[in-house]
C-alpha cells in the first residue's frame, strides 16, 4: 500500500512532521517498507524559459537555445529535443549538476557552446519518455524548484500490510490508526447522497446459487459525461503512487480504490447490451480483459455479463469490450461485494494481480458498497459532468454487525501493558469501536471495516499496538533454579545436525507443505491437513514426512547434472491437526553413488547400510542409547520391504531406514538408487544428568580374548538378535560382539542361514584359563540357543 503525505493529510488533520509520522506507522503495526522523496532527487533542477531557439548552423536536428533559469544572465544550451521552442518553459539543469550518474560540464557541441541541459522525463528519472523535453505550464515561476512546479514535492510511503489489515488498504484507514495513536485528528468524511434524476436503464441482476459469491452489488447510470483528462491534482496523486493516469473516469475508480480501500469499476454503458448479471462463469467461456490478455474461465469463477457475454471477472478485472474510452458519453458504475476466498482462487488460477483483487481477497468493508457509490458519484459529476440515475441494487447487505467485550484487566494479563481504563476507552473509540464502559469490562460494536476482530484477544492487541509496544515493560522470566535448565530438545537437534554434516551430508530447508498426491505416497490421509488457501497449487497439504521434499530436491539437482547427493533436513512433520500431531524429526536421503572418482577407492551405489549409519550417528549425537537399540523389519511402506528396517528401544521406534520403494521412485520420476532415513527426536529418552565428575579412566591390565561362533538359525531371525543373545550371556566378561558373516543357501536349505559372530572377552582381575574360556563359551551357546533357537554350526 503506497500513499503520499499530502494525500494522508486529506484525512488526517496533523501538524506532526513527516519523519514522526513515518516512525509512528511502524510502531502501530503498519510496517514502512520504503520512503520516497522525489524532490530530493530533483534538487537543483529549476524552472527555465526558452528565450530563443534557433537551428544549429552545423546540425539539422539540433537547436541553439537561450535559456533564462533565474540564475543571472541567460545561458546558451544546445538541445536536440523536437519540442524545444521560443517562449516555452521547461526544466533546466545547470553545469555542475549530476544527471544519471554523469556530472554536467560546459562543452562545445558542433562548435557551439552549451551550458547545462534542458531535461526530458527520462533524464529526470521520472519515466522512460525521452521524445522531448518536459513542458511546464506558463504560470510556473522561472527559477523555482522544478519538483514543486511539477507537483513532485510530495513524499511517498510504501507500507507492507499484513493480510488481516484490509481496512488499511486505503488512505483513510491509515489516517484513522494514526489519529488513534495521537498523531492528529481524523477528518469527517464528506460523502453526501446524490438523488438521481432518472431511473437507470441498466439494472443489476444476480443469478448465483451461492449468495456469498456476491451478496450485494450497487450500480448507477450516468449520461452525458465528458471523459477527458483528469485534473492536475488527481493525475499527480496517482503518479506519486506509481499509477499511470488514463482518463477521468478510470482515474476516479483508481483514486477511490486507494483512498477508501473500495474497488470500483465503470462500464461504457453504450457497449452494454441489456442488463448486467452477476453469475457463475460457464466452463470454457473466455474474456478479453483490460490488461490485453485473453482468459479462459470456469464455473468456480464469478463474472459480470450482459446479453452478449462476459464483461468482467468479479473482483479481479474488467473486460476490454465494455471499457470506457475518450469518446464515452454514458457510463455505468459498479460497486460490488465479492467473496474473498473465491476472488483469491480466481486470481490465482488466472494469474492476475490487480489492485481490486488485492483488496477483495482480504475483505472489503461491506458498508463501502453504498459509501463508494456516493463518493464516486460526487467525483464523476464534479469532474465529468452529466446526470446521475437512481441507484440500482441487487442482493442484501451482509449481516456484519457483531459485538465483543474487553475485560479491562486483560490488557495487562495478555499484553503485559498497564493501560489506564480511560486510555483503553479512548483508543477503542478513536478506532471506531463505539465502546461502552460497563465497569470491569468494555462492550464494543465492531465496525464494518474491521472484519479481523473476533474477540477479546484482538481488542487487547488493538490497545497494545496503539498505545505502543515500546510501552510494555521488560519483565524477566522467573528463575526456577540457580543454574538454568538445559534445553535438551534444541541441543538434540543441533548435535544431530553437526553429526550428519560431519558424515558429508548437506543440510536443506524445504517447505512444510507439499503436493497432496505426493504426500499420499508417504502415508498422508487426514483431510484436516489439507491447506484451504495454499500459497501454490503444488503446496496444498502439510507434509507427513520430510522425505518427499528431499527427493524432489534430488530430482531437481539431477536435472541440472548433480546426480550423486546426500541431503538432510531437521524440521517438523505432521500426522494430524492435534496438539501432538506435529513432531520434529531429522530425515535424510542419499541418491546415486557413494564416493568420488578415485583409483584407490572405487565408488559404489548407495545402500541401506549408509543410511543406517547416518541414523545411528544422529541418534548417538542426540543422546540415544544406541548400544541398546535393536533392528526390526517393519519399516514404513515407502521403504523397500526387503531392504529396510527400524531402530527400536524396547517397543519404541526411534528411527527408520532403508531403500526407497521403487514405486515411489517411479512415481516421483527419480533415477535411483535412493536410500533414506528418519530419526524421531520425540522418542529419544532424556539424557541422564551425571552426578559429580566423570569417573577416572580404567584400562584393564589383561589381554582380551576373541572367540568366533557360527550359529544356524531360521532365515527369519535377525543377526542382531544373535549378537544380543551372545552379549547377554556374561555381561562382566563379554565386552563386544560383532557380526562378521552371514551365509545362506547351499546345504543349509532355503529356510535357514548361518550367522557368524566374534565375541571379545575382557577379563578384569586375572588372565582367563582355558577352562574359564570354555565355560563362558558354553554359556554363550546356551544363550543363543535359548533366545533364537539357533544351534552351533559344526
Amino acid at each position: 500500500m503506497k500513499l503520499t503525505f499530502d494525500w494522508l493529510r486529506d484525512h488526517l488533520e496533523t501538524d506532526r512532521p513527516f519523519a514522526e509520522i513515518v516512525d509512528a506507522l511502524s510502531m502501530i503495526g503498519l510496517e514502512v517498507e520504503s520512503v520516497e522523496d522525489r524532490a530530493a532527487s530533483l534538487e537543483g533542477f529549476r524552472v527555465a524559459r526558452v528565450l530563443a531557439a534557433e537551428r544549429h548552423p552545423d546540425a539539422d536536428r539540433l537547436k541553439v537555445c537561450k535559456v533564462d533559469y533565474g540564475g543571472g544572465e541567460p545561458v546558451q544550451v544546445v538541445c536536440g529535443a523536437p519540442n524545444a521552442r521560443s517562449g516555452m518553459k521547461g526544466v533546466f539543469a545547470a553545469a555542475g549538476l549530476e544527471i544519471n550518474g554523469v556530472t554536467l560540464r560546459k562543452a562545445r557541441i558542433r562548435g557551439q557552446e552549451s551550458n547545462g541541459m534542458l531535461l526530458s522525463e527520462r533524464e529526470m528519472g521520472l519515466s522512460d519518455d525521452h521524445e522531448g523535453i518536459v513542458e511546464l505550464p506558463d504560470d510556473a515561476e522561472v527559477g523555482a524548484p522544478a519538483a514543486a512546479a511539477m507537483g513532485l514535492s510530495d513524499r511517498a510511503v510504501e507500507i507492507g500490510l499484513t493480510p488481516n489489515r484490509q481496512d488499511c488498504a486505503g488512505v483513510r484507514g491509515i489516517a484513522r490508526d494514526l489519529a488513534a495513536a495521537g498523531l492528529g485528528r481524523l477528518k469527517p468524511l464528506d460523502a453526501p447522497e446524490t438523488t438521481g434524476s432518472f431511473d437507470s436503464p441498466i439494472r443489476w441482476l444476480r443469478k448465483l446459487s451461492d449468495g456469498e459469491a456476491c451478496p450485494l452489488v450497487v450500480g448507477r447510470f450516468f449520461r452525458g459525461v465528458n471523459n477527458g483528462e483528469s485534473p492536475k491534482w488527481l493525475r499527480e496523486r496517482l503518479r506519486a503512487i506509481g499509477l499511470r493516469p488514463i482518463s477521468a473516469l478510470v482515474d476516479i475508480t483508481n483514486y477511490v480504490t486507494f483512498d477508501l480501500a473500495r474497488p470500483l469499476h465503470v462500464f461504457d454503458a453504450d457497449k452494454v447490451t441489456g442488463d448486467l448479471v452477476m453469475r457463475p462463469a460457464a466452463d470454457g467461456e473466455t474474456i478479453a480483459a483490460l490488461d490485453g490478455q485473453d482468459y479462459a474461465l470456469d464455473a468456480e469463477m464469478t463474472v459480470i455479463a450482459d446479453d452478449n457475454g462476459v464483461q468482467g471477472i468479479g473482483g479481479v478485472m474488467g473486460g476490454a469490450a465494455s471499457g470506457v474510452s475518450d469518446s464515452t458519453a454514458n457510463v455505468f458504475l459498479e460497486v460490488a461485494l465479492f467473496d474473498p476466498a473465491r476472488t483469491a482462487r480466481t486470481g490465482r488460477k488466472l494469474g492476475i494481480r490487480s489492485d481490486a483483487r488485492y483488496r477483495f481477497e482480504r475483505g472489503v468493508d461491506p458498508e463501502s458498497a453504498y459509501l463508494g457509490a456516493r463518493v464516486a458519484t460526487r467525483m464523476i459529476l464534479d469532474l465529468c459532468g452529466g446526470e446521475a440515475s437512481e441507484l440500482t441494487i441487487a442482493g442484501d447487505m451482509p449481516d456484519w454487525r457483531r459485538k465483543a467485550a474487553l475485560r479491562k484487566s486483560r490488557a495487562a494479563e495478555l499484553g503485559g501493558l498497564n493501560a489506564p481504563d480511560d486510555e483503553q476507552l479512548r483508543i477503542l473509540a478513536d478506532l471506531g469501536f463505539e465502546p461502552v464502559d460497563e465497569g470491569d469490562a468494555i462492550r464494543v460494536e465492531v465496525p464494518s471495516w474491521r472484519q479481523d476482530i473476533d474477540g477479546e484477544a484482538d481488542l487487547v492487541e488493538e490497545v497494545a499496538r496503539i498505545r505502543g509496544y515500546d510501552s510494555i515493560p521488560a519483565v524477566p522470566l522467573p528463575r526456577l533454579h540457580i543454574v538454568p535448565e538445559p534445553a535438551w530438545p534444541a541441543r538434540m537437534e543441533s548435535d544431530a545436525r553437526r553429526a550428519l554434516a560431519a558424515r558429508g551430508m548437506v543440510e536443506s530447508v524445504t517447505f512444510s507443505f507439499m503436493r497432496r498426491e505426493t504426500a499420499e505416497l508417504f502415508g498422508f490421509c487426514d483431510p484436516a491437513l489439507v491447506v484451504d488457501n495454499p500459497i501454490s497449487a503444488d503446496l496444498d497439504a502439510m507434509r507427513p514426512s520430510i522425505l518427499p521434499n528431499l527427493l524432489e530436491a534430488a530430482r531437481r539437482n539431477a536435472d541440472r547434472g548433480y546426480r550423486d547427493l546426500a541431503l538432510f533436513e531437521v524440521g517438523p512433520e505432521y500426522a494430524d491437526d492435534t496438539e501432538t500431531g506435529q513432531k520434529t524429526v531429522a530425515s535424510g536421503i542419499r541418491v546415486g553413488r557413494h564416493g568420488g572418482r578415485h583409483w584407490r577407492e572405487p565408488d559404489r551405489p548407495v545402500d541401506l547400510w549408509d543410511v543406517k549409519a547416518d541414523a545411528m550417528a544422529a541418534l548417538d549425537a542426540a543422546g540415544a542409547p544406541t548400544a541398546a537399540l535393536r533392528v526390526a523389519r517393519d519399516a514404513p511402506a515407502w521403504h523397500h520391504p526387503g531392504r529396510s528396517g527400524v531402530l527400536r528401544l524396547g517397543s519404541t521406534e526411534l528411527a527408520s531406514f532403508g531403500d526407497v520403494h521403487p514405486r515411489i521412485l517411479r512415481d516421483m520420476d527419480i533415477e535411483g538408487p535412493a536410500v533414506a532415513f528418519t530419526v524421531r527426536f520425540d522418542a529419544v529418552p532424556a539424557r541422564k544428568r551425571k552426578v559429580g565428575g566423570s569417573a577416572p579412566l580404567s584400562l584393564p591390565p589383561f589381554h582380551p580374548v576373541t572367540r568366533d561362533f557360527a550359529f544356524v538359525v531360521d532365515a527369519s531371525v535377525a543377526a542382531d538378535d544373535v549378537a544380543r543373545a551372545a552379549a547377554g550371556a556374561d555381561r562382566e566378561l563379554v565386552s563386544d560382539v560383532s557380526v562378521f558373516d552371514v551365509y545362506e543357501g547351499g546345504p543349509l536349505g532355503a529356510d535357514k542361514k548361518s550367522v557368524a559372530i566374534a565375541v571379545v572377552l575382557q577379563p578384569a582381575t586375572s588372565t582367563l584359563t582355558d577352562a574359564e574360556i570354555e565355560k563362558v563359551s558354553g554359556r554363550i551357546v546356551s544363550a543363543v540357543e535359548k533366545r533364537t533357537g539357533g544351534v552351533l554350526r559344526g
